[in-house]
C-alpha cells in the first residue's frame, strides 16, 4: 500500500462533540467500549492453540468506527496502533458484494493495508437495527503461513512470494457460512494446519464476542446515540492529544541511526532518519532520507512505521487520551514509497518488525532532543526471533518461535527494566518449562548477562542470554537479529548498551540469518542491553554496590567506569571511591 501519510490535515476541534454533555456517562461509555476490546484479547489469550499466542501474546484487538477508524483498542500490542485501521478500510474498500450481517472479512496483504504474511486480521461488521455501528477487529500472528522457511518470519527471503501464502481481502464468513474453500487452501500450504485452524477459530471467538458486547452497549443507549458516543470519544482524544502537543516547544529536530544490516548485504548499514517537526498543536513526524528498501526481508510497511512513530510521540505525551483516531488527526506521519519506511512490492517485508522496533528507536531518540528529560535512553533494540522448525521422528510437524527481549534503556529518573518486552511490542517471554514441554528443544541457559548494562547516573537494563540445544535429528533454524554492530544509545551522557551476539556450538553468527541444525548443536544468543542515562560518576555508589552484588556490575567496571572502590565484601571505601571519581573526572577534561 503506497501511502505517504497517515492522515489528512484537519482543522483543530475547539471542543468535543455533543454527546459529551454528560461527562460521567460519556466516561462510562469510554471504559464499557475499551473493556469490550479487552475482552476480545482475553478470548484469544484463552482459546489459542500456539506458543506465539497464549504464550507470547502476539495479537491485538480493537473496536473500530462504522467508518473504520480506531475507536478503541485492547489490552496489547502499540506495534498495532495504526495497522487494524489501515487494513479494515482497504478491506471495505476491496470488497465487490455487499456486507452483510453474520460476515467476516479476512486478510493478511502487507500490500493491501496489512504489515506481513504471519498476521492475519479478521474483521466482523456489527449490526444494531439493520445498519453497520461498529467493526469488531482482530490480529493474530500465526505459527507458520507457508513460504519456504518453517514460521514464515526468515530475513534473508528476497521477494514476497517466498514468504508464505498472501490473503488478499476477501469474506471468510458470508452469512454466517465459512468460505470452506478458503479453508481448505490454508491448511493445504500451512506446516501445522491443525494449529492454524485454532488459532483461527480464537480470533473468530473474540469477534463474536465483540459483537455481543457492542450491540448490547448501543441498545441500551439507542443506536444514533452510541454512534454520537464514538465520535465523541474520537473527538475527546484529539483534543487532549492537541493540548498536549501545545506543551511543546516548537522547532524540528532529527535523529539518525543505523540497522546493522538486511542479511543479504552483510555488513553494510541501513540508514534510518527521523525528523520531527512541532508547530502549535500539530506534530510530524518525517521519515525522509530513511535508506531506500532493501534485498532482505526486513522492509516496513507503511502502517507499521506510524505505529513505531505514534508510540514514541504518545508516550512522551502521557496526556491519558484513549487510544484511537483522534491521536492520529493531530500527528501526520511521512514516508515516501520504495523506501524500508514504506516498501513497495514485490519488497520481502516478513521479518519487518525488526525494522520497526528499530523505527521507534529512532523516533524516541528525536523526541528525547524534542522533549529532553522525558523520554529513556535506548533498549535492547527490539525482540530477537528464532525460528525452529522440522520433522520429529514420527514425521509429525514441529515450529518453535521465541520472540526473545528482555532490557529497556535507563529512564531520566530510574534504572531501566530488565527481563521486560521492548515497549513497543509489549509481549511476553516464553518459559522455558513452556519451551521443553512443547518442542524438541532444550533450553540450556536463561540468565541475564554479566557485567552488560549500559553505565549511567541510571544504568540500562541488563542483556539476557538464552541458549537452545535441538534434541530431534535435525531441523531449519531462522534467526532475526541485530545491534551487534550499532549498540543501543545512551542520553545525556550515559554509555551505551552493550552489542548482541549469536553462536553456534561457540561459533560467531551473523545477525540474520538461516541454517540447518543436527541433534546437539546449540545456539546461543544473548541480546543487546539497554544504554545508559546521565554521568556514570554521578550513580549512587550504594546502587553500584547493590549491582555488583547482583553480578550486573563487576569490580572492575565499578572502579573504571563508575569510578566506586569496593572492598571485598561488596560494600563501598567511601574515601577512595570520592579520590577515584576526582581522578576520572580530571581525565575526562
Amino acid at each position: 500500500m503506497s501511502v505517504s501519510t497517515a492522515s489528512t490535515a484537519r482543522a483543530p476541534v475547539p471542543e468535543p462533540a455533543g454527546a459529551i454533555a454528560d461527562p460521567i456517562a460519556f466516561q462510562l461509555f469510554r471504559h464499557a467500549i475499551t473493556g469490550i476490546a479487552n475482552e476480545m484479547a482475553l478470548t484469544i489469550f484463552r482459546t489459542a492453540y500456539s506458543g506465539v499466542l497464549k504464550n507470547i501474546m502476539d495479537y491485538s484487538t480493537a473496536i473500530c468506527d462504522r467508518e473504520g477508524r480506531l475507536a478503541a483498542q485492547g489490552l496489547s500490542l502499540p506495534g498495532h496502533l495504526c495497522s487494524i485501521p489501515v487494513a479494515l478500510k482497504a478491506s471495505i474498500a476491496a470488497m465487490k458484494d455487499p456486507i452483510e450481517e453474520g460476515d467476516i472479512l479476512v486478510m493478511n496483504d502487507p500490500y493491501s493495508g496489512g504489515m506481513h504474511l504471519p498476521d492475519i486480521f479478521t474483521f466482523k461488521p456489527v449490526f444494531v437495527e439493520g445498519e453497520i455501528v461498529a467493526w469488531a477487529c482482530a490480529v493474530c500472528h500465526h505459527t507458520d503461513v507457508g513460504g519456504r522457511v518453517a514460521g514464515s518470519n526468515a530475513s534473508d527471503s528476497t521477494e514476497i512470494y517466498q514468504e508464505g501464502i498472501r490473503i488478499p481481502p476477501l469474506k471468510l464468513h458470508r452469512r454466517g457460512v465459512v468460505n470452506e474453500t478458503f479453508m481448505a487452501m490454508m491448511r493445504s500450504n500451512v506446516r501445522m494446519p491443525e494449529r492454524f485452524d485454532g488459532d483461527l477459530r480464537g480470533q473468530i471467538a473474540a469477534c463474536r464476542i465483540a459483537e455481543q458486547g457492542i450491540q448490547a452497549l448501543a441498545l441500551s443507549r439507542g443506536r444514533e446515540a452510541f454512534v454520537g458516543l464514538v465520535e465523541g470519544l474520537l473527538d475527546y482524544s484529539e483534543i487532549l492529544t492537541r493540548e498536549a502537543i501545545k506543551r511543546l516547544p516548537d522547532g524540528e529536530v532529527t535523529f539518525t541511526d543505523y540497522i546493522d544490516d538486511d542479511g543479504i548485504d552483510v555488513g553494510q548499514p541501513i540508514k534510518l532518519v527521523c525528523s520531527i517537526r512541532k508547530s502549535g498543536e500539530r506534530l510530524v513526524v518525517d521519515w525522509t532520507g530513511t535508506a531506500p528498501q532493501v534485498k532482505g526481508a526486513i522492509n516496513n510497511t507503511f502502517s507499521y512505521t506510524a505505529a513505531a512513530s505514534y508510540t514514541a510521540v504518545k508516550t512522551v505525551l502521557a496526556d491519558g487520551a484513549p487510544n484511537n483516531d483522534g491521536v492520529f488527526r493531530a500527528v501526520e506521519v511521512i514516508a515516501p514509497p520504495g523506501t524500508i519506511a514504506n516498501a513497495v512490492m514485490p519488497a520481502a517485508c516478513a521479518a519487518r518488525g525488526l525494522t520497526g522496533f528499530r523505527m521507534a528507536d529512532c523516533a524516541f531518540g528525536a523526541m528525547a532532543k524534542l522533549a529532553p528529560g522525558q523520554v529513556f535512553a535506548c533498549g535492547d533494540g527490539g525482540n530477537t526471533n528464532v525460528s525452529i522448525g522440522g520433522w520429529t521422528a514420527e514425521r509429525k510437524p514441529y515450529i518453535f518461535v521465541d520472540f526473545f527481549s528482555a532490557a529497556w534503556g535507563a529512564r531520566p529518573w530510574a534504572d531501566g527494566h530488565e527481563g521486560n518486552t521492548t515497549m513497543f511490542a509489549n509481549m511476553a517471554s516464553y518459559s522455558t518449562e513452556t519451551v521443553e514441554g512443547e518442542n524438541g528443544i532444550v533450553i540450556t541457559v536463561n540468565e541475564f548477562a554479566d557485567d552488560s548494562a549500559g553505565a549511567g547516573k541510571f544504568r540500562g537494563g541488563a542483556a539476557m542470554r538464552r541458549d537452545y540445544m535441538l534434541t530431534e535429528d535435525e531441523a531449519v533454524l531462522s534467526v532475526r537479529a541485530d545491534r551487534q554492530s550499532h549498540r543501543p544509545y545512551g542520553l545525556e551522557g550515559g554509555h551505551d548498551g552493550a552489542a548482541g551476539i549469536s553462536l553456534m556450538n561457540g561459533r560467531p553468527l551473523s545477525s540474520k540469518f538461516t541454517m540447518s541444525m543436527r541433534k546437539g548443536d546449540v545456539l546461543s544468543h544473548t541480546l543487546p542491553s539497554g544504554g545508559g542515562y546521565g554521568d556514570p560518576l554521578d550513580r549512587d555508589p550504594a546502587a553500584v554496590a547493590e549491582d555488583w552484588l547482583d553480578d550486573f556490575v563487576s569490580t572492575a567496571t565499578a572502579r573504571d567506569i563508575y569510578g566506586v572502590i569496593l572492598t571485598a565484601q561488596g560494600t563501598v571505601d567511601t574515601a577512595a571511591t570520592e579520590a577515584r571519581r576526582a581522578e576520572l573526572r580530571k581525565e575526562a577534561k
